[in-house]
Formats: structure tokens, C-alpha cells, sequence
């Protein structure tokens, strides 16, 4: 049984299960594929599944982008999908016994396909590993659980009570336990699929909730794990009665969910390169500090990558939208928490829950490692409260961030030329349907009115 792979695994221990999902992430966070009966599971192990390597490049309503080279220059060409070799995942919430298989991309000619965002991850990883330094991450995923029966999101009912929750109450033990059923079976999926869920928690909005993560010394798993858990918070609230939505902002007056990353690094001897032994951490964990804010505005596109997402990075909004870093300070984007020394890490507070874990990874890894490989210094540790002080800002809107990461002079030196141009492009073109759309509040302000 050692030596079996993941998907001899599944045929062996889980014969009920009847259809397969094979999937693979697109630059959005939004996985696609097919759905294959159990009988084809073969062309997984083969590496015999193709897909249309602009299956990545999609916009957020699953439309081709015009003008990409992937679709008009190269004739839509198909990728090679590779099973990543992770176990497959079981469903938990589908009518019949299913299971999902992650995949990733190779072009004709076997190489990796960068504009695939989980081969971009594993290229930074690489890059580590060179250096042998492993990075050990965590993720935070915020979401809130809305009444599906409107089209504007609304807070739900207690399944205890039958009334709609009305107010926010941070660490809300009775919220927790209204719905206890759901997240119990979020739990049970959770184990399911390998996913190393810690602590829930009810957050400050009605109806939202955080569940953490344990530390793995694997971003390409910490990343599958935020991926997949997406999937299963959204596919198991519908099973109870609700939806699940990890959108930056869905409510104008109420907190935004955010996913935090922590991280830090362990060298060849298994030793924390961040510990020093004291509070302050190494000089390496500095290098990365500084990194990562001298890159964060030419990345604010990866953590903020929707139009929505900047509700959340409002001025007021308590969320960190300054490029500022401190020691046990929650108003900053990166943070160093404080415990014992052996877990001296960096938090990094800026993505919001809409974001692609792959990426967010990626940029938050990539500037690290740059602000290592040439020893950048950070500007003084903020102390007190970053909302009220002049810093220096994230990009204010979403055309600012898709041209402050086209015009990024440190993104090329994290992600491929293909990525880059697969993202801007995707983003462009998502911005113009945005901006060619009148929303009902304009209706409601102006019709009339001027």
C-alpha cells in the first residue's frame, strides 16, 4: 500500500465513489475542468487529460479575453494537464459520491506552462530551495454565510432561533454554535481532503466567520488547501440552506474578510531563520519585510484583484492599506507577532479573501526572497495606530492597481512574462464591463435628480 499512488489510493478504499472532477485553477482562483466518470480515472494517471491553456486566462464571468494571444495567435491551443499528485479530494455534499482531482498545466512541448498560477508558485518555492530555505505558511480565510433567497446578500437565520442575525459579535460563541451542524460538516471535509483546519471563529460581521490553518512546510499544499476549502465552505452551505461567499466586501457598512498569510523560513537544520532569540527577529526576517513592502503597491492587483476588493481598503475600513510593518500591531499590512521566538514569523494582512491563494503566495514568497537576495533594510517599525498617520498607500482604486502591476518594476522578477500579460489583459477587460455598467444606486441618485 506505500507505494500506491494517490489515485490507486481513492480506487482502493473508496469503490462507491462513481465520477471524478479534474480540475485546475484559473488565474481568478476559480477552479474549471470536467467531470469524468470513475471508469476514465486512467486518463488522470496518464496525464492524458487536455484543456485550453486560455482556461486559465478567463475573466470572472468565465468569458475569453479579446485580443490574448492564447486564444487568436496560437488557435486556442490545448495544455497537457498533469495530476499535481495530491489525494484526491472527497465531496461531501454532492448527491452522489464524487471526488475532485487538482491538476496543473504543461504546454505541447513539456515544459510548464507559467501562466498557470500554480506553476508560478512552485517556480518561487524553487527558487528557495536553492537557497535551502523552506517556507512554512499559514493561511486565514474570512467568509460570510448570506440567505441565498435574495439577489443582494443579507445576513442569514439562526437555525436555532429562525431570526436573521442582526448584529456584529466578534468571538460570538452562541453564533458558533447557531451553527454548529454546518460547520461541523465543514470540519468533516476538512479531514477529508487533508485540509489542516485549526480554529473557527465568529468574526466581526453577521454571519461571518474565520477558520485558520495549521503551519505546513508546503505553499503548494497550503495553497491547495485554501483553494479546496473554498469550494467545500461554499458547497456545504448550500447543502444546509445557505451561501457562502468569500467576496473582499459584501456588505457596504460592515468588515470585510480578509485571508492573512504567516510565514516563515527553516533552514537545512530544521532551525527557524527568523529566530534570533529575542523579540526583533534576524536580519533575514527584516530582508523579507523589506521586500515585501517595497513590492506590495506593484502587487496590490494580487491581493485586491476585483473591483470589489477595494471597498475593503477604504480609508476607515480597518483594513491595512497603508505600506507600513510593526511588531503586535494589527493596523499595519505586515505584521510580526509576538510569542516565543521559536515561532518568530511575518504575518501578511493585505489580501483580501477574494484573492488567488497561488498568487498571493507567490507575491508575498517572491518579494521575500528578493528583499533577502539583496539585503534591502526596511524603513522603522510603526508603532501606534497606522490608520491615522501619513504613509505611503496602496493603489486607491483597481485602474490604478492594474497599471501600477503592468508598469511593476519588481513583478517580472516573481512571475513570467505569459502571467503578467494574462493577468493585466484579464483584469482590462473585466475593468471596461465594469465601468460600461450603471448600477442601481446611480439610477437611484441621479435619474431624476440632475
Amino acid at each position: 500500500m506505500a507505494d500506491m499512488t494517490p489515485i490507486d489510493r481513492l480506487e482502493a478504499d473508496h469503490p462507491e465513489v462513481d465520477a471524478i472532477f479534474a480540475c485546475i485553477c484559473d488565474l481568478n482562483g476559480v477552479m474549471r475542468g470536467k467531470r469524468l466518470p470513475v471508469d476514465q480515472i486512467g486518463k488522470i494517471r496518464a496525464g492524458g487529460l487536455r484543456m485550453p491553456l486560455s482556461l486559465l486566462g478567463l475573466d470572472v464571468w468565465g468569458e475569453d479575453v479579446e485580443g490574448s494571444d492564447l486564444v487568436f495567435d496560437t488557435g486556442d491551443a490545448d495544455g497537457i494537464c498533469e495530476h499535481t499528485g495530491r489525494a484526491l479530494s472527497l465531496v461531501n455534499w454532492t448527491a452522489r459520491p464524487t471526488a475532485l482531482a487538482q491538476l496543473w498545466v504543461r504546454q505541447e512541448d513539456g515544459r510548464p506552462f507559467m501562466g498557470d498560477p500554480r506553476r508560478a508558485l512552485a517556480a518561487v518555492v524553487d527558487r528557495f530551495a536553492e537557497l535551502g530555505l523552506t517556507p512554512v505558511v499559514a493561511t486565514e480565510l474570512e467568509f460570510y454565510i448570506v440567505d441565498p433567497s435574495a439577489d443582494m446578500p443579507q445576513p442569514p437565520r439562526s437555525p436555532v432561533t429562525g431570526k436573521r442575525l442582526d448584529s456584529d459579535s466578534a468571538l460570538s460563541l452562541d453564533e458558533l454554535q447557531h451553527f454548529d451542524g454546518m460547520l461541523n460538516e465543514i470540519y468533516d471535509g476538512c479531514r477529508a481532503q487533508d485540509i489542516p483546519a485549526d480554529a473557527a471563529i465568529s468574526e466581526n460581521g453577521a454571519g461571518q466567520f474565520e477558520i485558520n490553518f495549521n503551519h505546513v512546510a508546503d505553499p503548494l499544499k497550503a495553497a491547495d488547501d485554501a483553494v479546496l476549502f473554498k469550494r467545500l465552505v461554499r458547497g456545504v452551505a448550500r447543502k444546509h440552506g445557505f451561501a457562502a461567499t468569500f467576496m473582499a466586501k459584501p456588505y457596504g457598512d460592515r468588515a470585510g474578510s480578509g485571508m492573512h498569510v504567516h510565514m516563515s523560513l527553516v533552514d537545512g537544520e530544521g532551525r527557524n531563520a527568523f529566530d534570533d532569540g529575542g523579540d526583533q527577529g534576524t536580519p533575514l526576517l527584516r530582508h523579507a519585510v523589506a521586500g515585501m513592502l517595497r513590492t506590495m503597491q506593484e502587487n496590490a492587483l494580487v491581493f485586491a484583484p476585483h473591483e470589489n476588493s477595494y471597498r475593503r481598503l477604504l480609508p476607515g475600513a480597518h483594513a491595512p492599506a497603508a505600506v507600513a510593518w510593526g511588531y503586535e500591531n494589527r493596523t499595519v499590512a505586515i505584521r510580526i507577532p509576538g510569542g516565543s521566538p521559536k515561532a518568530r514569523r511575518i504575518e501578511h494582512r493585505v489580501a483580501g479573501a477574494d484573492a488567488n491563494p497561488y498568487l498571493v503566495l507567490a507575491s508575498m514568497l517572491g518579494a521575500a526572497l528578493l528583499g533577502m537576495e539583496n539585503e534591502w533594510e526596511p524603513p522603522d517599525p510603526v508603532e501606534g495606530d497606522a490608520y491615522s498617520m501619513r504613509l505611503d498607500r496602496l493603489p486607491p482604486d483597481w485602474a490604478s492597481a492594474i497599471d501600477a502591476f503592468s508598469a511593476g518594476r519588481h513583478v517580472p522578477e516573481i512571475y513570467a512574462g505569459r502571467l503578467i500579460r494574462m493577468f493585466e489583459q484579464g483584469k482590462r477587460q473585466e475593468l471596461r464591463r465594469f465601468t460600461r455598467h450603471v448600477t442601481d444606486f446611480e439610477y437611484h441618485s441621479y435619474l431624476e435628480t440632475v
